[in-house]
């Protein structure tokens, strides 16, 4: 209830100070080159997108988060990008459990945050993609999220004055095709770069952590980062959760991509950053609070055969270290990331 009750206040800040922005003159979606430039965090390791074949510039970006906020990239206009990945949830979607799309249509899967992209390497809960560039492409033309081809975003881009001059201003000339298009978004989503939460400032010696904080850190250090990986916070392996799976959705996780009866019901481990803020969780959403995550992983009998042997680490713990874990994973929360103003929706201005 807390960890519901801290985003709740958290969201509601958000909006105060978007709000407070939208004054007529401002400069508040103004992209400089600085704002563009990449910036490595200390401790990260090296990008596998490193942006050489498509170089970050002002323009580009601007032009690639008014493709990502425009639902102009569905068949009906009426989904976009933002539609399920929320600023305010880190880019994830607060309290849908699984994906909606185009014509009130159900996904089957949980929406995951955008962050720290360039360090994937692969997308989607089952890998199917690979590149950071390649990716819009599976919500574009999946039929229960966009049901949209390229070669129609192409023609509707065309047709649009304001795009025609976005594309001439990005790239030197009136070319609209798929290419432009996916390096754009590429620029606007590989800059979603989470690295200044609490945590981040206490290994830089910036901040402190308190003492249930500093317990958590040092429980989640010995029974959870095995898969979640500082200071990434996830490994990028495919695993277990040990849930039983919805049958329902009719979901076999990386076995649909490797055809490998052992992948049935793996998938990508996530990033645990901002994990407060992008509830609900596990790849069908079933859990809505971190206590209820903590508490299936402490009981452990209910772990499926094919379970990752590592989970059994967190078997048995008690109600007071599951509190302190979750004490130190709202520590990874990232207000400099939620409220950057280069990822604000320009339609609101």
């Amino acid at each position: 209830m807390k960890n519901r009750k801290t985003a709740i206040v958290i969201f509601f800040a958000g909006i105060v100070a978007l709000l407070l922005s939208f004054s007529p003159g401002n400069d508040y979606f103004a992209i400089t080159a600085k704002d563009v430039e990449l910036k490595i965090p200390k401790g990260f390791p090296k990008p596998g997108y490193d942006f050489k074949k498509n170089p970050l510039t002002p323009e580009k970006f601007v032009l690639g988060r008014k493709l990502f906020y425009d639902p102009i990239l569905s068949l009906d206009s009426t989904i976009s990008c933002a539609s399920c990945h929320q600023r305010i949830a880190a880019f994830a979607h607060i309290d849908h459990p699984i994906s909606h799309g185009i014509y009130g249509l159900f996904g089957k899967r949980n929406v995951p945050a955008l962050q720290n992209l360039i360090w994937k390497d692969a997308f989607m809960a089952d890998g199917g993609v690979n590149n950071l560039e390649v990716q819009p492409v599976n919500p574009i033309t999946n039929p229960v999220e966009m049901n949209e081809s390229l070669a129609h975003v192409v023609m509707k881009l065309k047709r649009n004055p304001v795009y025609v001059q976005l594309f001439a201003t990005a790239y030197g000339d009136t070319l609209i095709n798929s290419e432009h298009i996916l390096k754009a978004l590429a620029q606007f989503t590989g800059l979603m770069i989470s690295a200044d939460s609490r945590y981040d400032k206490f290994t830089r010696g910036e901040d402190t952590l308190s003492a249930a904080e500093m317990r958590g850190l040092k429980l989640f250090r010995a029974k959870c980062a095995d898969c979640h990986r500082e200071p990434l916070f996830t490994d990028n392996s495919y695993s277990s959760n040990g849930i039983a799976p919805d049958t329902s959705l009719h979901d076999a996780g990386r076995m649909a991509i490797t055809g490998v009866a052992s992948d049935e019901y793996k998938y990508k481990v996530p990033s645990l950053r901002n994990i407060a803020m992008t509830y609900p969780y596990m790849h069908d959403g079933r859990f809505r609070s971190l206590q209820q995550v903590l508490d299936f992983y402490a009981a452990g009998k209910y772990f499926t055969a094919n379970a990752d042997p590592r989970l059994k680490k967190s078997a048995g713990m008690t109600s007071d270290e599951k509190s302190d874990i979750i004490a130190f994973l709202q520590t990874l929360t990232d207000k400099t990331f939620l409220y950057d103003r280069r990822f604000a929706d320009p339609n609101m201005q």
